[in-house]
């Protein structure tokens, strides 16, 4: 019985890919600038050779014992969270997802609010914090619903609890997936409940992305179409929209996405465990907090050795990325960078793959590890670590 568990530390980039210029992203390079931090403690990684990665020179090398690692170069255009993940399930996008550095077209905007039966507010590109802030005294007067976008293809909508129900909010974000299709299709819409009192609001555990159906297959569906299972922790059911996933187990932060995983690991099944620890990015990287974007892969790296004390002699974990959101550099978008895999097993050799072209080898060795008939992008390596 053979099990994968991947874990994306969402947007913990290695380092400013080749063409980051074009992206104004030149220089960006998310692990170093938390590695500066004194927050920054990350023993297990070291030891399992993180160091030995490609561009990671500034961490301590380590014999590679039962890991492999690499660094991975992104062929999809854009550096956004469904694009990453897509590329490590076997999904190559030509083209980016469209943003509206400018808000989005009025004819969206008046659809969307006649459809919803409510006004709305603000309409530009906005810091999610700061956007509650500014907004939410007149959101709690009118009803209007707070709409805003970011450097990324979304479609956010903040609400307050009280004003507007989740289900509610949730149903409204329904519509504006149905509305943003074609030039406009944007990656995800998003919901953003919130709580609280002028000054004090703050964001709930509300938060729902509803994401573009991938153009394809991924390497998701061609396990469960294999008759083996895909458990999605985290937004990974979101990002994929709800398809090829056998059973979703949201999480309200990293540590219950890490606790979650550890469950998991107690279950028998055959497959894919898929997780996404959204901390590092939503929490810390958009809010260029460097301490605590530190502070949070060393709290990960923690649950390292409990990850490998419960894996069983066939399990194969790793540990990667989607994009970068560098909290040291210019703005607060995400930064198009290098991701780092780090894989650990019982039964694998020290091996160093150096810079591999492409997020889709991990897709390609993933399935044939699991022994699924596989035709998407990408090139596996597990001849290579096995």
């Amino acid at each position: 019985m053979k099990r994968v568990f991947l874990i994306v530390l969402d947007s913990v980039g290695a380092g400013a890919l080749p063409d980051a210029h074009l992206y104004g992203d030149e220089g960006a390079h998310t692990l170093k600038s938390i590695s500066k931090s004194e927050k920054f403690s990350i023993p297990n990684l070291i030891k399992m050779g993180i160091g030995n990665i490609e561009g990671l020179s500034f961490l301590e090398k380590k014999p590679l014992i039962s890991t492999a690692v690499a660094r991975l170069c992104e062929k999809s255009a854009g550096k956004d969270t469904t694009t990453g993940h897509w590329e490590i399930a076997g999904v190559v996008l030509d083209k980016p997802f469209p943003t509206f550095p400018n808000g989005f077209p009025e004819e969206i905007i008046d659809e969307f609010s006649r459809r919803t039966g409510r006004n709305v507010l603000c309409n530009k590109p906005y810091s999610g914090t700061q956007v509650i802030k500014d907004y939410a005294k007149e959101h709690m007067e009118t009803g209007s619903l707070i709409v805003y976008t970011s450097a990324d293809s979304v479609f956010q909508i903040a609400a307050h609890e009280d004003v507007v129900s989740r289900e509610e909010l949730y149903s409204c974000c329904r519509i504006a997936r149905e509305i943003l299709t074609g030039e406009n299709a944007v990656g995800r819409v998003i919901a953003r409940p919130f709580n609280g009192k002028l000054p004090d609001f703050y964001r709930t555990d509300g938060r729902h992305d509803f994401s573009l159906e991938p153009p394809k297959d991924t390497l998701l569906d061609l396990i469960i179409k294999s008759g083996k299972s895909v458990v999605s922790i985290g937004k990974i059911s979101d990002i994929f929209a709800a398809r090829g996933i056998s059973e979703s187990h949201p999480t309200k932060n990293n540590d219950d996405g890490c606790e979650k995983i550890l469950e998991i690991m107690q279950m028998d099944f055959e497959g894919l465990c898929f997780a996404n620890l959204v901390d590092f990015d939503m929490v810390y990287g958009h809010r260029n907090d460097t301490d605590g974007y530190a502070a949070a892969l060393s709290r990960f790296d923690s649950f390292i050795p409990e990850f490998t004390q419960k894996m069983r002699d066939e399990d194969l974990l790793i540990i990667t990325a989607d994009h970068g959101c560098d909290p040291d550099f210019s703005g607060t978008d995400h930064t198009r960078e290098y991701i780092p895999m780090v894989i650990y097993s019982k039964n694998i050799k020290g091996t160093n793959l150096g810079t591999r072209d492409g997020f889709s080898d991990i897709a390609a060795s993933v399935a044939q590890y699991l022994d699924v008939e596989y035709s998407l992008t990408g090139k596996s390596f597990l001849e290579a670590i096995i």
